[in-house]
């Protein structure tokens, strides 16, 4: 009769040959049940369900992640859109007093005694309102290039620009300091050095047509001011003014117009909310 130690003797045995004859295979089925512990589903069992789900976003479009369209920060932009109002209102400052003074000079332009208040020889408010003037003609031209889908690319330079200050000063000069015989002439040969001014340093149709607009309504305003008293053009010809003052006008809207585009070369585009 077999006894009971020489069954587990035989047991035993019998399994150790067995592994011994699989070499290794303890040791792969030990390596495939830690790589199914370590798997993301057995880990997220584990884990239960997140008590705070992230809610379910659509594709994150680029400017996402506290950035504008054009890849800056949320207020890179608005910092922008400062720096060039500032600039451009300085320079309707400069242009203001240096042609304002030179129409004064010239007698073309009068104030009462009582509104002279500055070294130039002008009225305290007209430094301010053409510096303020200035600022939005300067935005609203890339503004309006923007919306319209028609960038303006014709003689995109500094060089340019300054170019076309200096010519458009030259119409103002010219306006204060040629004889002709009477001021239809003088208008008609104002008018046309507009127009070249358009057409040598712009050609654009929103520029054209802003700065017919632009004429227009400054026209209006001066009309409503001398109309008040609160200044006078001498030998005035076109109601309370001179005839060639819409050209002045519309040149000045044109150059302080290319101003605004060169400065707004290059910048970070609007944010657009999501």
């Amino acid at each position: 009769m077999p006894r009971l130690d020489d069954h587990c003797w035989s047991c035993s045995c019998a399994q150790g040959a067995r592994h011994r004859g699989r070499p290794g295979a303890g040791a792969g089925g030990l390596a495939a049940k830690v790589g199914d512990m370590l798997s993301p589903a057995a880990l997220a069992a584990r884990r239960g369900p997140d008590p705070d789900p992230a809610p379910t976003r659509g594709p994150r479009s680029p400017g996402a992640g506290g950035r504008g369209a054009g890849g800056g920060p949320p207020g890179s932009w608005h910092h922008h859109l400062v720096q060039r109002s500032l600039v451009l209102f300085s320079v309707g400052v400069v242009l203001a007093l240096v042609l304002n003074l030179l129409q004064v000079q010239r007698n073309v332009t009068l104030f009462p005694e009582e509104v002279i208040a500055t070294i130039f020889s002008s009225a305290w408010w007209v430094p301010p309102c053409c510096g303020t003037a200035a600022a939005v003609v300067g935005l609203l031209y890339p503004c309006i290039d923007s919306h319209l889908g028609e960038p303006h690319k014709f003689k995109r330079e500094w060089a340019s620009v300054m170019r076309c200050v200096a010519v458009f000063v030259g119409i103002n000069h010219a306006s204060a300091k040629l004889d002709f015989a009477n001021n239809v002439q003088l208008s008609l040969t104002l008018a046309a050095l507009s127009l070249g001014l358009w057409w040598t340093f712009d050609r654009s149709r929103s520029g054209l047509g802003l700065g017919i607009t632009i004429a227009f309504l400054a026209t209006l305003i001066t009309q409503l001011l001398v109309y008040n008293g609160v200044y006078q053009y001498t030998s005035p010809d076109f109601l309370y003014i001179r005839s060639w003052l819409p050209c002045i006008f519309f040149s000045g809207g044109v150059t302080v117009g290319n101003i605004g585009r060169q400065l707004a070369m290059g910048l970070p585009e609007k944010p657009h909310s999501d």
